[in-house]
């Protein structure tokens, strides 16, 4: 399967996840919030996983073991805290929310800047490398199933109809794949490497930043536990992905 195949499949794929969000119509409230936050937690160590066992060590292969290459770390971070502080988006991982129907419009909005951002770098991943195509994508969709889940219960908590939050949330994933298809195009004329250090910052930020505060609310400790070892778990798959199928460069 050539590249461009790898970067419309994947796309389409991402967008498909929107769809998971139909769970919440059919599991019970209480069943939807065990899985939720453990969900949140092994796509914590998924995210951070894939940036320091998968991006970082492929930037610095393609990059060198430069200053710039942690300035663009440090830059793909900054810009997602830029977008939670800036543009009020942030990702929602409870079944229920205070929010109301204008917000429910900019969450889809920003939804659909992060999948294009998305996008952008898992494209750049599969021109570095099929597998680390593969593994970005993996580690973006873990993390986009439980904020699926979260973002259509918001909506329909906000005043949108069942179908119709899922075919928005579902329009707002396909930008996933306009941005894949914006690297692949430019990706003759521009140098794309710097969206893997770039996507290795935004992981880092969205797993340590955004995702951990939500799994250390607890007061249970056998609750904690749970959350470390799924969390505990994202890490070591994403490990295990980088001791048994190396990528090739």
């Amino acid at each position: 399967m050539n590249i461009l195949l790898w970067i419309v499949v994947s796309g389409i794929g991402m967008s498909l996840i929107a769809l998971v969000g139909s769970l919440t119509l059919v599991l019970k409230k209480t069943t939807l919030d065990k899985l939720l936050l453990p969900l949140v937690a092994f796509a914590a160590g998924s995210l951070i996983g894939g940036a320091l066992f998968h991006m970082i060590p492929a930037s610095v292969h393609e990059m060198g073991n430069t200053t710039s290459l942690y300035v663009w770390i440090v830059v793909g971070f900054l810009v997602f805290l830029a977008l939670e502080q800036f543009l009020n988006w942030h990702h929602s991982h409870q079944t229920e929310a205070e929010t109301r129907e204008p917000l429910t419009y900019l969450i889809l909005v920003a939804d659909a800047l992060h999948n294009f951002i998305g996008g952008l770098f898992v494209a750049a991943s599969f021109l570095i490398d099929i597998r680390l195509g593969i593994t970005a994508w993996l580690a973006a969709a873990a993390h986009e199933v439980p904020q699926e889940l979260g973002d259509f219960a918001v909506l329909v908590h906000g005043g949108w109809s069942k179908k119709g939050a899922l075919i928005y949330n579902f329009l707002s994933g396909l930008t996933f794949l306009v941005g894949g298809l914006v690297v692949y195009g430019i990706s003759a004329t521009v140098d794309v490497n710097f969206l893997i250090p770039f996507a290795a910052g935004n992981f880092l930020y969205i797993g340590a930043a955004d995702l951990i505060p939500e799994i250390k609310k607890s007061s249970k400790v056998r609750t904690n536990l749970f959350h470390f070892a799924a969390f505990t778990a994202g890490l070591a798959i994403l490990l295990a992905m980088r001791l048994w199928f190396p990528h090739e460069h």
